[in-house]
This record gives C-alpha cells, sequence and structure tokens, in this order.
C-alpha cells in the first residue's frame, strides 16, 4: 500500500475536480440502457444534467458522503459502435446475443483526518476502473425482458490528474435484468453478482501498514479473493428532452477476503442517486431501434 497520496498535496480545487470525474464515471455504470419499441431515433445525442448522490467513503467505511455533481448525457447510435448509460461498446459479433463493452466505474477520494477509520493513514486518491466486458444475453422471455451475463474485468487506477497509480484488478460477474415500460412507462434494471478483488487492490483500501497501527487499529495484511456482493436497481425515463433516472446500490462484504481488516467497519454499505439531464443537441441522422434483438439501448 502507498505510504503517501498524490490528492493530499494537490489543492482543494484538484481535489475537487478527481472527485467529479470519478463520480461521473459511477454515474454511467449505474444506469443501464434499456430496451424500446422499433422507431426512428438521433444517430447521437449531447445533453447535461445534475446528480445529487450518497456514498460511503469506500466499501465498509461508515462515513457516508454526499455530491450534487453536473454529468454529461452522450448517446450515439452507429452500426458497430454504441455509447449510451450501458457505457462503450462494439459490436465484434455476428449476433445481437453477445457483445463486448467498455466497463468503466469509479471511486471517491478519502479524507483519512474525517474518516474515523483511517485517521492518521495517507489519504487515498479518487479511482477509476475501465476494462472489457464480455456480455451475453441469456433469455427474452418476452419483448419487454432481457437477462444477460456480464463478465467485465477492470483496471483499477488512482489518480489526482497529475499523476496516477496502478491499484489492483477486479472481476465483477453478475446477472443483469433489463424491464422497459414498468410502472406507466419507466425502464427498471437489476443486477446481482459477486466482486472479486486482486491482492493490491484490496491492499489500497484495507491494508495498515505497522507504522500505522495503533491499539485499537492493528497491523493488518490484505488478501486477495472474495470482494463481496453487489445489488443494483436502477429506473429512467424519457420525457421529450428530459432524460430521469435514479439507482440503488447495495453492498454485502459478509465474507470478504478484508473483511477482518481494522478498517471494515460495516458489512453494509449503501450507493444512491437521481440524475435528471436535459438533452440540447441531437443529430438530424436516424437509426432504427429495435425490440427484438435490443440492438440499440433506449435513451
Amino acid at each position: 500500500m502507498r505510504t503517501g497520496s498524490a490528492c493530499s498535496r494537490a489543492s482543494a480545487s484538484d481535489r475537487n475536480r478527481c472527485s467529479r470525474i470519478v463520480l461521473l464515471l459511477a454515474v454511467i455504470q449505474a444506469f443501464s440502457g434499456k430496451i424500446a419499441d422499433a422507431q426512428e431515433m438521433p444517430l447521437w445525442e449531447i445533453g447535461m444534467g445534475m446528480f445529487p448522490s450518497t456514498y460511503p467513503a469506500y466499501r465498509g467505511s461508515n462515513d457516508q458522503q454526499y455530491y450534487l455533481l453536473p454529468f454529461p448525457y452522450l448517446v450515439y447510435r452507429g452500426e458497430y459502435l454504441k455509447i449510451d448509460r450501458d457505457g462503450m461498446r462494439a459490436r465484434l459479433f455476428n449476433t445481437d446475443r453477445l457483445e463486448l463493452n467498455i466497463s468503466v466505474n469509479g471511486a471517491i477520494p478519502v479524507n483519512s483526518d474525517e474518516s474515523g477509520a483511517r485517521s492518521g493513514m495517507p489519504d487515498l486518491d479518487p479511482t477509476f476502473e475501465i476494462g472489457p466486458s464480455l456480455n451475453m444475453v441469456l433469455a427474452r422471455p418476452s419483448p419487454k425482458h432481457t437477462l444477460k451475463l456480464k463478465l467485465p474485468v477492470r483496471s483499477v487506477i488512482a489518480t489526482d490528474l497529475s499523476s496516477t497509480e496502478q491499484a489492483g484488478w477486479i472481476f465483477n460477474p453478475h446477472l443483469n435484468l433489463d424491464i422497459r415500460d414498468v410502472f406507466g412507462g419507466w425502464n427498471a434494471g437489476l443486477s446481482l453478482g459477486p466482486l472479486f478483488g486482486n491482492r493490491k487492490y484490496h491492499a489500497y483500501y484495507y491494508e495498515v501498514p505497522a507504522k500505522y497501527a495503533t491499539a485499537s487499529r492493528p497491523a493488518y495484511s490484505a488478501s486477495g479473493g472474495y470482494s463481496g456482493t453487489l445489488a443494483i436497481a436502477s429506473l429512467s425515463r424519457r420525457f421529450n428532452r428530459i432524460w430521469v433516472g435514479g439507482f440503488f446500490r447495495y453492498d454485502n462484504l459478509s465474507g470478504a477476503a478484508f473483511d477482518d481488516s481494522p478498517l471494515v467497519e460495516t458489512d453494509h454499505s449503501v450507493m444512491a442517486g437521481v440524475a435528471v439531464a436535459w438533452i440540447f443537441k441531437k443529430s438530424s441522422k436516424t437509426v432504427e431501434k429495435n425490440s427484438a434483438t435490443g440492438a440499440i439501448p433506449d435513451s
């Protein structure tokens, strides 16, 4: 684990900028695309929105943080490349049941002086995660329902925008159920699956070097392996040029490889947020959405 943090030496404005970037990545990861009826849609759309949200300082921390941040709204519906709330993905296979995505996520920085468990330890830089995800359609029991198995592998990178550090790897296989047109026109998403991290990733958050050990915080060496189970529920709806979405994420850390770390204060973590975006620009060129295949998610 690092003995220092670049963000602890950065200015307050740089730290705030770090927080905004990684939270925007979290927004992109949390809001999943939904399937809609076949119709003509713009090739691309651009907008801006606001995102009030709450996050723990880190998974297993009792310190809950609250944010109100702007975020970009970007959709591109190309034949082979697509960008939406499911992230960026390419059609590399001649089938609508298999796709390769770019999976992203993020985590906020941690000011150790404001965290009871980490008091006296170095601050933690915000992290962003990026890597490939192989997604397979398991079932389409109806035009409104799609069940997928997603297999994302992401590299975790810690940064304060002036320097970066590779902070490990994670693997998050999970089932994802998309349901369209519920509650009078909303699109819903449900996902559930385990998270696995290597030793370096767990050490970044949960290791306690001997020099930072205290009577109430013994030295601890992290190991890789099971990193808890994640459950995410989301809702979204489009009202002409206004898009509204919300998500709730629950993490259960019981039985995680690091659950005996003195930095783990609780086995339960909650993240939640609501977002509203205004789409102010769209292309004149249109493409057709396909409700049967779900090839172009709703925006």
